[in-house]
């Protein structure tokens, strides 16, 4: 699949954030890579291909009243992994849907039980 298909998929799954939640997402980039570099896959002990996305920031409800005057929090989706795993679009749909769900949650500061407790 090229860049801009993919691209195209990522902004669907923003689309479907629920408003609620869309509203409270300030100071956050979400970008699109092939892999993650090897550095974040070594210090992190995850093969190249079991990296579908990662949050990088300070979580919403951890931030104090001193937050402020930082670069924006990070979402990286990971093109190439998620790819692999998937057959179809549809099922790379699906999959984009729940790794950009997965990573928002982190923003919010869910820890990563309580994102498999929901299903992500």
């Amino acid at each position: 699949m090229d860049k801009e298909r993919f691209e195209e998929i990522v902004l669907e799954a923003l689309k479907d954030i629920p408003p609620f939640f869309q509203k409270k997402m300030e100071n956050v980039e979400i970008v699109i890579e092939d892999y993650a570099p090897p550095t974040l896959r070594d210090r992190l002990k995850v093969h190249p291909y079991a990296l579908f996305g990662l949050y990088e920031g300070v979580p919403l409800r951890w931030r104090g009243s001193f937050y402020g005057n930082v670069l924006p929090d990070k979402i990286t989706i990971f093109q190439r992994p998620i790819e692999e795993y998937c057959q179809t679009e549809d099922e790379i749909k699906e999959m984009v849907k729940k790794v950009v769900m997965h990573e928002i949650g982190h923003y919010f500061g869910l820890g990563e039980k309580e994102l498999r407790d929901l299903g992500l």
